[in-house]
């Protein structure tokens, strides 16, 4: 398996062509595990041929000798592949834009027949090109372990028809879960998940394409005031605005904006949409008191109207809009909401550390105090619990100070 991207050609120009090659060979009828297999093979002898001898045309290249490696796997059938092997290296007429290409692969990699977790790690290595270490890293889990994964994905792909595989929908949510899934020193899934999405709205016209897209740039664009620099987490509230990206922020809102201009009765914004767009209120405010709660309601309206059982399909925006009820009407309010959900989600971490905020809202803080602190005891993330424990100890802090 390929263990560093082919040298002598930039690395950002060779994973755009990684999809290219790849649906090239899966549209001529090749199992998507024998064509990524050879295509695998391909790229590690360019890391070997090409500093010394670059192609003028990597993608032919490539193509040409993913299927000399396709050729060698099959012996048998020699004669016929040599004849294909000319049709393969040279560009069809009327051929099909690398965005389709990526739409394509994509589509692929994110087949109802494979889980979640197989439809992310097999994106990020058909379509993000790259290597089982890299993507084994992101997760946490040895080589071994996310090589296995790999080779089932593509083992439970063969002999499937892959002429309109998976669903748009099932797309926008793995990239979605690549970019949540976050980043560690050798690989930034959010970056990653950000140029991926970028490939995508180049192929189809989805507004939810261009809904997701904005949402992760305006969130991203808050990244670098979100951690501390001990490595603790900063709340939206607390964080120095001045650290936003400030660029990103704006590309964000142009996306957002062109794809809310086209909306209509009959096609209302989507789920990313209105993330987006309640993001991007967060963004739009100088500071955390100037935040435009109502319009955020609105919108958090809009989204658990989404849904016919909003609590169990879209548990994240129901206590979002708690939190949004809160600001506008106040904490007695938005606790009320989080009672109306408690017997489906009222045993998680979020659910306790939502009603944490909004007990101290309210002005409660004991309440505040004990609700954060069962929130930490719940976390399974270790950052997010020594957050809610500081959190806990803040508030108990204030009310301490505040009795004395």
């Amino acid at each position: 398996m390929r263990d560093e991207p082919a040298r002598g050609l930039d690395e950002g120009a060779l994973r755009a062509l990684i999809p290219r090659v790849l649906a090239g060979l899966v549209r001529r009828g090749e199992d998507f595990d024998t064509a990524e297999d050879a295509l695998q093979e391909a790229l590690v002898e360019a890391s070997r041929v090409w500093p010394e001898h670059p192609p003028r045309d990597p993608f032919a290249w490539l193509t040409t000798v993913s299927v000399r490696r396709l050729v060698d796997a099959r012996r048998s059938e020699a004669a016929r592949l040599r004849r294909e092997e000319t049709t393969y290296a040279q560009p069809r007429p009327g051929g099909t834009e690398a965005g389709d290409d990526t739409l394509f692969v994509l589509f692929c990699c994110c087949h109802p027949d494979l889980s979640a977790a197989s439809q992310v790690a097999l994106t990020l290595r058909a379509v993000g090109g790259l290597t089982t270490r890299e993507i084994a890293d992101a997760f946490y889990v040895p080589e071994a372990t996310m090589a296995q994964r790999i080779s089932r994905a593509k083992r439970s792909l063969r002999g499937r028809r892959l002429d309109q595989p998976g669903d748009l929908a099932v797309v926008l949510r793995v990239l979605y879960l690549v970019y949540t899934t976050g980043h560690t020193d050798r690989v930034d899934l959010a970056t990653e998940a950000i140029r991926l999405t970028r490939q995508l709205t180049l192929a189809t016209d989805e507004p939810e394409a261009r809904g997701l897209l904005a949402l992760m740039l305006l969130n991203h664009a808050r990244l670098p005031a979100r951690i501390a620099p001990d490595g603790s987490i900063v709340t939206l509230d607390r964080q120095d605005r001045s650290l936003w990206d400030v660029r990103e922020i704006a590309e964000g809102v142009r996306v957002l904006q062109s794809t809310l201009a086209v909306r209509t009765d009959a096609a209302p914004p989507g789920r990313y949409q209105v993330e987006a767009a309640i993001s991007a209120l967060h963004d739009d405010a100088a500071s955390a008191e100037e935040t435009d709660w109502p319009q955020i309601l609105a919108w958090y309206d809009d989204l658990v109207a989404l849904h016919d059982d909003p609590v169990r399909e879209h548990p994240a925006a129901v206590l979002g809009r708690a939190i949004a009820v809160g600001h506008v009407l106040g904490g007695a309010a938005g606790l009320r909401e989080t009672d109306r959900v408690r017997e489906v989600i009222g045993d998680r971490h979020r659910w306790h550390a939502v009603r944490g905020h909004l007990h101290e809202l309210e002005g409660d803080l004991p309440a505040a105090a004990s609700s954060y602190a069962e929130a930490a005891r719940l976390a399974t993330n270790v950052a997010e619990r020594d957050h809610l424990v500081r959190q806990a100890a803040r508030v108990r802090a204030l009310d301490r100070s505040g009795s004395s």
